[in-house]
């Protein structure tokens, strides 16, 4: 077995919670569920089908506005975009395209739409759906892929920092969620990919893929 961000073999036990045994990368840091329990696809899908995201609620906005507000401020009026991992009720593409930053959706079970993967972009959003990638080092390859040089990543996920109890966190209870990340896993995904990190809040952190190729 190896971590499936950073590929390392330095993966000891961190916990068992609920009878899921996470394992903790020394090399990124990243938190990841035994691959061996992970939900079939039949199990994930029913799972994302029980949320209740309606695009018309303002509590969910102003969720949402978390990670749209800080993007918006650095993107050029009439900027282009994904969502990927819209779920089963898109909302953020909605609320981006009203601001004047057209956004189309992507996600495997509701919207998936393959050719748009094969797109450069001005900005990606990526919220509450790292935490459900089974191969995070894939899945972040194909994120910068995505975006096109000087675009910006929005992710919106909860962070493992100093002050979590990961034995009693809420967020773990998600069988549907695999994978954590705490600073230092995120810094390292920056470092890897040549991307400018700038966190901007407790669950949110923005990337910005430089404009010209990465030095080495």
């Amino acid at each position: 077995m190896h971590c499936p961000l950073c590929g390392s073999r330095r993966i000891p036990p961190f916990a068992v919670r609920e009878g899921r045994r996470f394992l903790r990368c020394r090399r990124c840091d990243l938190i990841f569920l035994d691959p061996a329990q992970r939900l079939g696809p039949g199990e994930e899908r029913a799972r994302y089908e029980t949320h209740r995201n309606d695009p018309a609620d303002p509590d969910y906005r102003a969720f949402l506005d978390r990670l749209l507000g800080p993007l918006v401020e650095r993107l050029t009026q009439g900027a282009r975009g994904l969502d990927y991992g819209s779920g089963p009720g898109p909302t953020l593409s909605r609320m981006l395209t009203e601001a004047g930053y057209p956004t189309v959706d992507y996600d495997p079970f509701f919207a998936p739409r393959e050719e748009v993967l094969d797109r450069r972009w001005d900005f990606v959003t990526c919220s509450e759906t790292a935490e459900h990638f089974f191969d995070p080092g894939r899945e972040f390859r194909r994120l910068d892929r995505m975006l096109a040089p000087g675009g910006w990543l929005g992710l919106m996920t909860g962070i493992v920092t100093d002050d979590v109890d990961f034995g009693t966190w809420w967020y773990v209870r998600d069988p549907t969620h695999v994978a954590f990340y705490s600073p230092e896993t995120l810094s390292w995904i920056a470092a890897d990919r040549g991307w400018e990190r700038v966190p901007v809040g407790d669950t949110v952190v923005l990337f910005r893929k430089p404009e010209g190729p990465v030095p080495g």
